[in-house]
């Protein structure tokens, strides 16, 4: 007679009691994180019926009139003016930060992991680590007190011998503020991932790195960055899968109509239709578009990601 033909087998749901009894608290800890995405990213996903809908606040969402043809507000917003602009925009920005501002976290993390003092290591992290606690109203109004006309920025330039610069009336230099004031604001708290992969880097491959011949940059090049790199695919691939989205805060806090040209993108664009001028049905058409636009671009990273790589998020 075996073993398995003494202890009687437990039931499914015998399982999920004695489970529950001994990790009740990470159910329930999980339960909440379940409750939060449910209530908040899911169920508001109905709401996409307005975009085929003649919304009106009045009638509510299931009262309001389908609209005719279904797809009228998205060849509103395709053959509209503003398409072409907001395009643009969006992606020109988008791109700009990927270009600039997703390698400067990786960068940071590579020089503070060859740092030897441990106090100066701290304080760079602390003093890099401090802009992403600041609140977003707050570090836009930073960003416009230095760049206005009578900020700190004119006062050096005016010091040097230079004249004005209108900084946020002249739409040239929209991107560059924006992208460059975000990697100000997210490069240290970017690099702590990366950080936390630096420290699964086997350290005996430095090790026989050193002994082969390899200078500290060899290291870097040859151990560190591939250590690292299924990490930096996978951050890549979540960042390309939000090519079009953009926090509408830091755009509204910042732009005005003198910079629309380049300053204005789709989720701004959705902002002031949608909401300051209640125009919900257009506004959630162009809203949908831009998530499928996401959707598309993220399964389609991750398929090229495990093709050429063996990395992706599934």
């Amino acid at each position: 007679m075996t073993t398995n033909s003494i202890i009687p087998r437990r039931s499914f749901g015998q399982r999920i009691v004695r489970d529950w009894k001994r990790y009740w608290l990470v159910y329930l800890i999980g339960f909440l994180c379940l409750s939060y995405y449910i209530i908040f990213c899911y169920l508001p996903m109905g709401g996409i019926v307005i975009a085929f809908k003649n919304f009106r606040p009045a009638r509510g969402i299931w009262g309001s009139k389908w609209a005719d043809p279904w797809y009228k507000y998205f060849d509103q917003f395709f053959n509209g003016y503003y398409f072409w602009r907001l395009l643009r925009n969006t992606l020109l920005i988008n791109v700009l930060d990927l270009l600039f501002g997703f390698p400067a976290p990786i960068i940071l993390a590579l020089l503070l992991n060859e740092l030897r003092s441990s106090a100066y290591k701290r304080t760079v992290q602390t003093v890099t680590y401090l802009p992403h606690f600041i609140s977003m109203v707050v570090v836009c109004g930073i960003i416009l007190d230095f760049f206005s006309s009578s900020g700190v920025i004119n006062q050096i330039i005016e010091a040097l011998g230079g004249s004005k610069v209108l900084f946020m009336q002249d739409a040239g230099f929209f991107r560059p503020l924006y992208v460059g004031t975000g990697i100000w604001q997210g490069v240290g708290y970017g690099s702590i991932i990366y950080l936390s992969a630096l420290g699964g880097v086997d350290a005996e491959l430095y090790d026989a790195a050193a002994i082969d011949g390899c200078s500290r940059f060899g290291r870097v090049i040859h151990v560190t960055i591939p250590g690292i790199l299924p990490t930096v695919i996978i951050m890549l691939i979540l960042r390309v899968g939000n090519m079009l989205s953009l926090g509408f805060e830091k755009i509204i806090l910042l732009y005005n109509e003198t910079i629309y040209e380049t300053a204005d993108v789709i989720s701004s664009f959705v902002y002031r239709y949608g909401l300051q001028q209640g125009n919900y049905s257009y506004a959630t058409a162009v809203g949908l578009f831009n998530s499928l636009f996401n959707f598309i671009l993220l399964i389609g990273v991750n398929a090229l990601s495990r093709k050429l790589s063996d990395v992706s998020l599934w």
